[in-house]
């Protein structure tokens, strides 16, 4: 069957393409941040510790019947604790991000192990947020990214010169008065919504390919920081549309062929800028 005769008789694959439009859009947005703060790391670390948020809730789940919890509610909790935790000890205790990014690290992978371990029955759902399966995008799940959508949007619509401030220049940005401190912790928590979006799309373990990857290929052509995020999000969007495409053909893994696809296309236009530097 032609991909675009089953993505409208399908409604999987339909879902499936609303769910990388939601994530297209914030992850385009907060990565652009991300990218330019030089911070990237920090979303692989939220991504990997939300796996001990959503091993607790199967956990749960399965244990008292709860049919109405998701690992997404799981996800969501987990990914703004390690949010906080990794901007206070940074703020409080001026340490060195990346020994406190290895620390939420390795902590959330390990309660998430555990309580995998501990749960009875087959964990396919939790591997499937660890690998990425778009194509297990639930109705109850679109409204939630949706929603994510909305809040991380507004909140970065409201606080964008006060980001843009803080991601190029933070001693400027306290001798405005502005609330460095503050303003830093928000955009974790905005990173850490974008993470739970992204979880959907390509799982934990290949987040940091799409909240990176299509603003770093949007700075190569652009160093307006609003050009990045639109065009990181018409990227984002792309990527997920030729991945779901390639996935449905080949009978490949979603996650991991929309992962491949942006891999791909940040070589190629790393290519393009060098000859044009040339």
């Amino acid at each position: 069957m032609n991909f675009l005769t089953a993505l409208f008789t399908t409604p999987f694959l339909y879902m499936s393409l609303l769910a990388g439009i939601a994530s297209s859009i914030s992850s385009g947005i907060i990565g652009s941040y991300v990218v330019v703060k030089r911070i990237v790391f920090i979303s692989g670390s939220i991504a990997h510790s939300v796996l001990g948020g959503m091993g607790f809730c199967v956990w749960l789940k399965r244990l008292y019947n709860l049919e109405w919890l998701s690992p997404l509610h799981g996800a969501i909790f987990a990914a703004l604790l390690s949010a906080m935790i990794i901007g206070w000890i940074h703020l409080k205790y001026r340490e060195r991000e990346d020994t406190v990014i290895a620390s939420i690290w390795s902590t959330g992978m390990a309660v998430g192990v555990i309580f995998i371990s501990i749960t009875p029955g087959y964990n396919v759902e939790l591997m499937n947020y660890l690998f990425g399966n778009i194509l297990w995008v639930t109705k109850s799940d679109l409204v939630m990214l949706f929603a994510l959508d909305v809040i991380a949007i507004t909140i970065a619509f409201l606080l964008h010169q006060k980001f843009l401030a803080i991601c190029f220049d933070e001693q400027q940005a306290k001798l405005q008065n502005l609330s460095v401190n503050t303003l830093y912790l928000a955009l974790l928590c905005l990173i850490a919504l974008s993470v739970v979006l992204l979880i959907q799309v390509v799982g934990a373990i290949l987040i940091i390919a799409m909240l990176a990857i299509p603003p770093a290929i949007a700075s190569n052509f652009t160093k307006r920081l609003s050009h990045i995020m639109i065009y990181a999000i018409i990227l984002g969007f792309l990527f997920s549309f030729l991945g779901i495409a390639l996935s449905f053909h080949l009978n490949w893994p979603a996650g991991a062929t929309i992962a491949l696809i942006a891999a791909l296309f940040y070589l190629v236009g790393f290519s393009i800028k060098k000859k044009v530097l040339q």
